[in-house]
């Protein structure tokens, strides 16, 4: 018997079947290569559209929960600015009934009645605008006069015609107000 020794592998040794079968392997591998590599581009984009999505949602979330609690705060806004009118009147009674000197027990109701709802509105956040003696301010007052005045500095409030009111830190109304401007100069005769 003769021993037939095996020879180590070589690339001169293949025969044509082995070169075409490990060109075979060599291009499958390649072709894995580019789908693998084409599967991790497509994740890295499916995981950077779902990150942003995630964020757009946390995003829009608080947003809505900001919208949400805006409008609570602001629920009272169209009920309280209906009311002003009702409550104007109720002031104007009590200053006539006091010009007139009446203090009877309908006086004294009306004031109180004027009162409680001032003191309701100011507990759902609803306060007057300060504006008489301050300087003029044209995101809380509404001028619908000018009056020469020596006593104040121009551009001041020297009446209130109809009270302001805000809710919270929005004007609610604006005060209509008479503003001062300086006086007029006196001409000397010549």
């Amino acid at each position: 018997m003769t021993e037939h020794k095996q020879q180590p592998y070589s690339p001169t040794n293949n025969t044509d079947a082995e070169q075409a079968a490990a060109e075979q392997v060599l291009d499958d591998l390649e072709k894995l290569r580019s789908r693998l590599q084409s599967a991790e581009q497509k994740r890295d984009e499916y995981l950077e559209l779902a990150q942003r999505t995630r964020a757009d949602f946390e995003n829009y979330q608080k947003r809505m929960k900001r919208d949400l609690a805006e409008e609570r705060r602001y629920a009272q806004a169209p009920l309280a600015s209906d009311l002003l009118a009702a409550i104007d009147n109720l002031e104007r009674a009590t200053t006539a009934a006091e010009q007139a000197g009446e203090k009877g027990p309908l006086v004294q109701g009306v004031a109180m009645v004027h009162t409680q709802l001032l003191d309701i509105l100011r507990r759902h956040g609803v306060t007057r605008v300060e504006a008489q003696g301050q300087p003029f301010d044209p995101n809380l007052h509404q001028a619908v006069m000018q009056q020469p005045n020596k006593e104040h500095p121009p551009m001041t409030v020297v009446q209130v015609l109809e009270q302001g009111y805000m809710i919270h830190d929005r004007v609610l109304r604006p005060a209509r107000v008479i503003v001062s401007t300086a006086p007029e100069p006196t001409t000397k005769p010549d």
